[in-house]
């Protein structure tokens, strides 16, 4: 369903557009259904872990990637914080010794200060010629939300699905926390929380941890006994479509797909309710039976029912 979608002529001079900022490893699972419709613009600073350009190019309907760091301002070069971990490097110091008391926090321990070519997210889009960004992923180590804003107004308020992952504690010095981002989001009423899922760290120190055993494959048993700590969040938006601006019939196709990918047919359903009020077309139709059929087969999945009894079992007190 979602290849005969992206398929039609609507995305044939304007496919999805996603940002991925800070993107080590693989291409993002949730991408997969769409990634060759797509033109996705990748960004990650610390190339010692970045394989994404070689090895998922072809994924790609274009791929523009950049090594560089991505600010918020227009400025040639900055200092760039190298960690233990590549994935914990940062535009912002990193500041162990206020996570001294959590397993992970060796891996925010400073190794390098490298000055690093920079360019920003505003005038890139400027130079690609990028008028709307339809997914905005970033992992960007503490400046989720500034790099959001330096979007502009008019393309965050365009943006279907965007992907955060803030601090909840601090980690790196002048970070931007989640509760601003839920501050921000709030304020701008242009999209609806998805999904909030709290990540975190077991709160042992690393020496206490050492303590139980040298082994080093026991030792990540003792870890992942212990129960984490929420420390920061992955956080999904979704656009709220309530901008008459947005109904458009590129943005409710491109719209269902993307909430059907995050099994939000709930909302998938809501779209298409929208998109039969505006325009004849018999895919809207289409699409509402598809989503009608994924919500009934949520019902009969075996995973569902165990919820139902905790439902039960609390509304019985027991």
């Amino acid at each position: 369903m979602i290849d005969k979608i992206l398929s039609r002529p609507e995305f044939r001079d304007q496919p999805p557009v996603l940002v991925d900022i800070g993107a080590s490893g693989q291409l993002h699972t949730r991408w997969k259904a769409f990634a060759k419709h797509s033109v996705c613009i990748a960004f990650d600073a610390d190339d010692r872990d970045f394989g994404y350009v070689e090895s998922e190019s072809s994924h790609f309907r274009k791929l523009y990637t950049f090594n560089h760091i991505v600010t918020e301002t227009d400025t040639e070069t900055a200092d760039f914080y190298l960690t233990a971990s590549p994935h914990c490097s940062s535009l912002l110091k990193p500041r162990p010794d206020l996570i001294q008391e959590y397993a992970f926090a060796p891996k925010f321990e400073l190794t390098k200060v490298v000055q690093l070519k920079t360019r920003s997210l505003h005038s890139t889009l400027q130079e690609l010629n990028i008028g709307q960004v339809d997914w905005f992923k970033t992992d960007s180590q503490g400046i989720d939300l500034r790099l959001f804003r330096d979007l502009g107004e008019d393309r965050t308020r365009r943006v279907l699905t965007a992907e955060f992952e803030p601090g909840i504690a601090s980690v790196y010095d002048g970070e931007d926390k989640l509760f601003r981002i839920l501050q921000f989001m709030d304020e701008t009423n242009n999209h609806w929380l998805a999904e909030l899922l709290p990540k975190g760290s077991p709160r042992i120190t690393p020496a206490l941890l050492d303590s139980f055993t040298t082994n080093p494959l026991l030792k990540k048993f003792v870890l992942f006994s212990q129960k984490n700590s929420a420390l920061w969040g992955e956080m999904t938006y979704i656009n709220r479509f309530a901008d008459e601006a947005m109904l458009t019939q590129r943005n409710l196709l491109l719209g269902w797909v993307f909430a059907t990918t995050l099994a939000q047919h709930g909302f998938a359903l809501i779209l298409t309710q929208k998109a039969k009020a505006r325009f004849n077309d018999p895919i809207f139709d289409e699409m509402e039976r598809y989503s009608r059929r994924r919500i009934w087969g949520r019902v009969w999945q075996i995973g569902f029912w165990p919820e139902v009894v905790k439902k039960f079992d609390k509304l019985l007190g027991r």
